[in-house]
């Protein structure tokens, strides 16, 4: 089971759009002389929805070439259409991913049988570790606690991102899954608290910006350790909320390339961070002390 601080990588880009491998493997060594746990490449954080398949697997397999069995490396191979998540899931094992991240599927909003029948298929077809990925706020389908709990009976459906931010919902996953699958949070704002309460770690968006304050606040929650995570959580607080203040991935993108780690690149439909936020980001990144 991996556990601990995952980072939901980013994928940087040069000012035109353009694949920057240089400040992509400069990232993952930084993440991972910084104890960052594992890499989770291509995922919402990382612009899988701007990206061409081509491009999609060939920064999958440039990770996983830079990571070399340092950490493990989760490929994000979610889609809205079952056989396409399929082929994506299938590559990302040919490549040598250690275990697959699959966002329910977009915009068709499907029944919750239809969920259970997609992820079904997908674990049937391809035998990497796959971890379930729910964020109704992005995709328009909120899969509930009851699916989750027929889904962990697959063997390789080894885990899920819960990102709701709901610690309710997060709770009740944990209880019904009984340790048959690992619990992350995708919500940085709540992942201390549903660590504490018996969760695995954390598939996060900050630990892009601050990945040492990251790797220590995760191992000190997961740790059972409350009073020190609290205390090192509470200096994240206002960088978790920076990071949201334009969609994800605008604004981490953004700080990424003032701290001077790459360049400031994004694709159309995103655009660059207002300019009445930089202030608010430039701050939140100081108290964090990334």
């Amino acid at each position: 089971m991996i556990r601990g601080s995952l980072v939901a990588l980013v994928t940087p880009m040069h000012a035109d759009g353009s694949l920057d491998w240089q400040a992509l493997d400069a990232l993952l060594d930084w993440h991972i002389e910084s104890g960052t746990n594992g890499i989770v490449a291509v995922g919402t954080t990382g612009e899988s929805a701007t990206l061409a398949v081509d491009e999609h697997c060939e920064v999958i397999a440039r990770v996983i070439q830079r990571v070399a069995g340092r950490v493990p490396v989760i490929a994000g191979t979610g889609g809205n259409a079952t056989a396409e998540a399929v082929e994506l899931t299938r590559e990302a094992q040919s490549l040598g991913a250690d275990a697959c991240l699959l966002v329910t599927p977009y915009y068709n909003k499907p029944t919750q049988e239809g969920l259970y029948q997609h992820y079904r298929h997908i674990a049937e077809a391809v035998s990497i570790p796959q971890i379930l990925y729910n964020v109704p706020g992005r995709t328009g389908v909120d899969m509930l606690p009851a699916t989750v709990e027929r889904l962990a009976d697959i063997d390789n459906i080894t885990g899920i991102k819960e990102a709701t931010g709901d610690l309710d919902r997060a709770r009740e996953i944990i209880d019904i899954c009984q340790g048959r699958m690992a619990v992350y949070s995708g919500d940085d704002a709540t992942a201390t608290e549903l660590m504490l309460m018996g969760g695995d770690g954390t598939i996060s968006v900050t630990a892009n910006v601050a990945p040492a304050q990251l790797a220590e606040v995760t191992r000190l929650a997961l740790a059972g350790e409350a009073d020190a995570a609290y205390a090192l959580d509470s200096k994240l607080a206002t960088l978790n909320e920076a990071l949201f203040l334009e969609s994800n991935p605008i604004p981490v993108k953004w700080a990424l390339a003032d701290m001077g780690r790459m360049e400031h690149g994004l694709r159309l439909p995103l655009t660059p961070l207002a300019e009445q936020h930089h202030a608010a980001v430039r701050a939140a990144i100081a108290e964090a002390n990334a």
